[in-house]
């Protein structure tokens, strides 16, 4: 009798769900190891994928029990809807979800999400991202509140075509924003050879000294804040914000929303950032730099309550944009 039970179950169980296989979660998830989303192997031996009602099986006051607490209230409150955006569509049609929780509300700085600027894939968008936008950069992310690139970021194809690891933060970014080998789907257009959103690879490669060249730290205007070395690279999120900003080309418009290497004295004192309509970005730069020794504008306040730059107030851009060769970048 537990024999004809066991086939039954099995017969039921082969009927329902259905959806696509894990093959494109094995291939454009971040990780495997360690990831939280399901694949065809959920259950005992795949009985349950391609099964919707997550409650058959997982009671809703005991999941994530090892969670931190916080976690476990969040997801008690929102209930099953919560699921598909760390656990994915277990082979079904259910959509995913992360602004559920991830939200101005619920995770207000997980991420910071307010200002009407954020990294939409079509231009002139405003507004908070999507869902199905945050999972095309976090397909599979493993949700341990530890930012890494190569457990939290989808994998994108380089250079030569290979899924391979990302050495950077920014290595990511410039798998989209290069001249010649952007992501199927997510083409950048109408841009000019010059545009920083095509040309970055290359300048941050062979222009830039927020790149891969090396600063000697011996410039007339030399002097940078605690956290930061002349050597170091920065990565493209200290300046820019993915998921919401006042500012144009998505620059901070808090201290908060990057220079991550800051010094937490500074970086989590919330210094306020406005882009001037002329190009002063005066308000970005003086959070990372502050002159050895002080020259021209040095002691004036940039008007975030920092000082140290060689110019407020004034266009920026004449010599310090992405790819300058006279200036030799950013």
């Amino acid at each position: 009798m537990r024999g004809l039970w066991l086939i039954m179950i099995f017969l039921l169980l082969g009927g329902c769900g259905g959806g696509d296989s894990d093959d494109d979660a094995d291939t454009i998830s971040a990780t495997v190891t360690g990831r939280l989303l399901l694949d065809s192997t959920h259950g005992d031996g795949g009985t349950a994928w391609g099964l919707e009602a997550c409650d058959s099986c997982h009671a809703l006051a005991v999941i994530h029990s090892g969670a931190p607490a916080s976690t476990q209230q969040l997801v008690q409150q929102k209930g099953y809807s919560t699921c598909t955006g760390c656990h994915g569509e277990n082979g079904t049609s259910l959509t995913r979800l992360c602004l559920v929780c991830h939200n101005t509300q619920d995770l207000p700085a997980d991420p910071h999400q307010d200002g009407s600027q954020a990294h939409h894939f079509s231009g002139g968008t405003l507004g908070t991202l999507s869902d199905a936008e945050c999972l095309t950069c976090h397909f599979g992310s493993d949700m341990d509140g530890v930012f890494d690139s190569n457990s939290d970021l989808t994998r994108f194809a380089d250079a030569a075509g290979f899924l391979a690891p990302y050495t950077t933060e920014t290595d990511f970014c410039l798998r989209c924003h290069n001249r010649d080998h952007q992501q199927p789907g997510f083409e950048i257009v109408g841009s000019s050879f010059d545009d920083p959103l095509i040309a970055l690879e290359d300048d941050y490669r062979v222009f830039d000294y927020h790149g891969w060249r090396d600063g000697s730290g011996q410039g007339t205007y030399a002097g940078l804040r605690d956290g930061y070395l002349y050597p170091d690279l920065v990565n493209c999120s200290d300046c820019h914000a993915m998921h919401g900003t006042i500012n144009d080309k998505l620059i901070i418009d808090s201290s908060i929303k990057g220079v991550h290497r800051l010094s937490n004295a500074i970086r989590l004192s919330a210094f306020p950032v406005t882009v001037g309509a002329n190009g002063d970005y005066s308000q970005l730069c003086v959070l990372c730099h502050d002159m050895d020794i002080p020259l021209d504008d040095a002691a004036v306040d940039s008007g975030n309550g920092l000082n140290g730059v060689h110019m407020v107030g004034e266009d920026c851009r004449p010599c310090h944009t992405h790819g300058e060769a006279v200036q030799v970048g950013l």
